[in-house]
């Protein structure tokens, strides 16, 4: 009785849960009061569209924060990487895939200079992220302008179509069709959360970034080659940034410098609201999409309600404030808790822990 109990209280407080439950009510909520939110193609499916390509923004920002740092540069980094892909296709008509990851080296090359940057020259990574947002904010612009006129790539590529706008429906065997609403760009953003939780659960990498991000001084102790790890979450989250600006250039059919300019907000809500720690050591991939699709979600819903795009950025404004309060005092209340603990072990314990460690 007792273990089920535990195991009750357990899942209940499992912030992911609560998450989840609030997405439902506020699904019931706004589709009881607004129909319409239930219609496949003009809400359904750009919405997912949306969950997709943020939930890729989160995981972005969400491999940095697992070392105690941040990317304010991640639309920056979307546009560069998405820009990249878009000149391979108009310039050598190469294969989709190809495309993809020409894309990914952009981004991946300008997330590993921020790396080097941080981990090696020591500059703090809000500076080094800033700064670079800003050399991009400017870089991007000047090079459509360049290979361009109008400031905007159309791809024509085979397959970039139906990857960006084809939903199941259009996948059919027989008679059989998929359901509809279901875009086919959301298993790109489910294969990334396959990919990025694999890396922190099952991978010595995944574990050693997570022990950085927990204590870096102890990681080096470990023998944790912690600029490494530094360099390899920012080249990563270089690498899932691009993907994002790819994804929306898909889905848009036309790739700008605009592309990841409403990114920063919706890179720092999933992860926080998800559960990641802004004081590294803690990831949750699954909590990063909850939080994805409840901002989504909210967003969605006051749209239909003729809210304006400054009411919806008060808002979203709003809940990262108050996620980052709840963070802070999660950090604080852990410490506490910690500090108790170790004033419970006498002086000889504590000896005799230090020398097994």
């Amino acid at each position: 009785m007792t273990r089920g109990s535990n195991r009750l209280t357990g899942v209940l407080s499992d912030n992911r849960v609560g998450l989840l439950l609030l997405i439902v009510v506020l699904v019931v909520l706004i589709g009881s009061l607004k129909p319409m939110f239930f219609s496949p193609a003009f809400v359904i499916g750009p919405m997912l569209t949306s969950i997709a390509i943020f939930t890729v923004v989160g995981l972005a920002q969400m491999v940095v924060l697992s070392v105690g740092q941040m990317n304010l540069a991640v639309g920056g980094m979307a546009a560069i990487g998405a820009m990249g892909s878009a000149m391979v296709f108009q310039a050598f008509d190469v294969p989709l895939i190809v495309g993809i990851a020409v894309g990914l080296v952009f981004g991946g090359a300008v997330g590993a200079l921020c790396g080097v940057l941080i981990a090696y020259a020591g500059v703090n990574s809000f500076v080094v992220t800033l700064a670079m947002s800003f050399a991009l904010l400017g870089l991007v612009p000047a090079v459509y302008s360049w290979v361009s006129t109008g400031n905007a790539i159309t791809v024509q590529t085979p397959g970039l179509a139906e990857l960006g706008r084809s939903k199941l429906s259009d996948l059919c065997i027989g008679d059989t069709c998929g359901p509809d609403g279901i875009p086919l760009i959301l298993f790109v953003a489910v294969a990334a959360m396959i990919v990025i939780g694999l890396l922190y659960s099952r991978s010595r990498i995944g574990r050693e970034i997570l022990l950085t991000g927990s204590n870096d001084r102890a990681a080096l102790l470990s023998a944790i080659p912690v600029p490494r790890r530094i360099i390899t979450v920012h080249t990563l989250s270089g690498m899932l940034a691009a993907l994002a600006g790819f994804m929306l250039g898909a889905s848009t059919g036309s790739f700008t410098p605009g592309i990841g300019q409403e990114f920063m907000l919706q890179s720092f809500l999933g992860p926080i609201l998800g559960g990641t720690l802004l004081a590294g050591g803690y990831v949750s991939v699954i909590g990063t999409f909850l939080g994805i699709t409840i901002t989504v979600v909210i967003r969605q819903g006051l749209l239909l309600f003729g809210v304006g795009i400054e009411g919806l950025n008060i808002l979203l404004g709003t809940i990262l404030l108050i996620a980052l309060s709840a963070d802070r005092i999660r950090s604080v209340a852990g410490a506490r808790s910690r500090l108790r603990a170790s004033r419970q072990h006498s002086p000889a314990q504590s000896k005799e822990e230090a020398v097994v460690s």
